[in-house]
């Protein structure tokens, strides 16, 4: 496989990301900036644990970055990532249309 294309198991990792309330929120406010994991924690009703699960999900499917400063990590969204995932659910939804 070539250029950008994402295999099945990077495409279904960014459908797990995107099939989840939470992360769906989580990917909201990020849109807005980079967020500390303490300011997403004040915006969720969720626990650290439970937030690093999230963000593992989300940075595993390529959507999110994290950069560690002290003990907290900064997340941005992951612009190449989204161009990705962009282009095979146009890929996807278009083949869907040749049928």
């Amino acid at each position: 496989m070539g250029g950008s294309d994402l295999d099945n198991i990077e495409i279904s990792q960014i459908f797990r990301a995107l099939g989840d309330e939470n992360r769906l929120y989580i990917l909201r406010l990020l849109n807005k900036g980079e967020l500390c994991g303490c300011e997403l924690l004040v915006s969720l009703d969720i626990g650290q644990s439970t937030l690093s699960h999230h963000m593992k999900i989300l940075g595993e499917a390529g959507l999110i970055n994290c950069k560690r400063v002290g003990k907290w990590c900064r997340y941005s969204l992951n612009e190449t990532g989204w161009e990705k995932a962009k282009s095979e659910i146009m890929k996807i939804t278009k083949s869907l249309g040749d049928e």
